[in-house]
């Protein structure tokens, strides 16, 4: 499925190159829509082994497929240790209050 902008470039090849390029680190993950809203923030121990799940379809949660047909731009950052990549991630769902952050959001 590929998503052609106005100025051309096609935004999966964009996403799929964003994806290769994402170091074995622990971080946060931010995913935009088409109008670069925030539709979900998450975090993991290894973003790489993360985003293979969501892309690869090895994640079985039933929203993935959904959420993923959604992601128009990914953006990371890396962090020293899971423990700051959980705060960052917790202060990034109060920030920008993501749509399908359910679980953070009104915490």
């Amino acid at each position: 499925m590929e998503t052609v902008t106005a100025n051309g470039f096609i935004m999966r090849n964009i996403l799929e190159s964003k994806i290769r390029n994402i170091p074995r680190a622990p971080g946060v993950y931010i995913m935009r829509d088409k109008e670069g809203e925030v539709i979900y923030v998450g975090k993991a121990r290894d973003l790489k082994s993360r985003m293979r799940a969501y892309f690869g379809g090895t994640d079985s949660r039933f929203m993935i497929p959904f959420l993923v047909s959604r992601i128009h731009d990914l953006e990371f950052i890396i962090t020293e240790t899971e423990k700051e990549a959980l705060i960052l991630e917790n202060n990034l769902i109060k920030e920008h209050r993501p749509r399908y952050n359910v679980n953070f959001r009104d915490d």
